[in-house]
């Protein structure tokens, strides 16, 4: 009995600091999705992609407070990855929420991307790692949206992938 009850306490630690948005994240499943996002839509992929089949889009969400738009990915009905988006004004309290919750990133970095006759972009990254999944914040101060991309394994690099 006692065997039991660490591994269900082991659980919910983990699962409080797994990369999510209202409790759903890498490994969760469509009914997940729409329990958290009532109004969510799901539907298939109109491209083809060996990352997901499916994806899910909620764009009056809110997270942080501040006022987003998501959509998950899924394959065989689980979440791979997902993509948050919301104003650049609102970068700062979204940046203290995510550390609140996940903690320390694992990198923050700003690059400066010159580019020859025109002006100078400013590109800023935030990352955290835990174990196969990975969340990245990226803005840029001259853009609307900042995004936060989340995902399992391959996913990042597998989801538009021309084939």
């Amino acid at each position: 009995m006692r065997a039991v009850v660490t591994a269900a306490l082991l659980l919910l630690a983990l699962r409080a600091h797994a990369f999510d948005v209202d409790g759903v994240g890498p490994g969760a499943s469509e009914a997940d999705i729409h329990g958290a996002f009532p109004s969510a839509y799901c539907k298939t992929l109109e491209w083809r992609s060996q990352a997901a089949e499916r994806r899910c889009d909620d764009g009056q969400i809110s997270f942080a407070g501040v006022q987003a738009r998501i959509t998950f990915f899924l394959r065989g009905d689980v979440v791979q990855g997902f993509n948050l988006r919301f104003a650049t004004s609102d970068q700062p309290r979204v940046t203290a929420a995510l550390k609140s919750r996940w903690g320390a990133p694992a990198a923050e970095t700003r690059d400066l991307i010159q580019r020859k006759g025109q002006s100078d972009r400013e590109v800023y990254k935030i990352t955290w790692n835990r174990a196969d999944d990975r969340a990245t914040l990226i803005w840029r101060p001259d853009h609307k949206r900042c995004w936060l991309m989340v995902s399992r394994g391959d996913f990042a690099e597998e989801i538009y992938r021309v084939r």
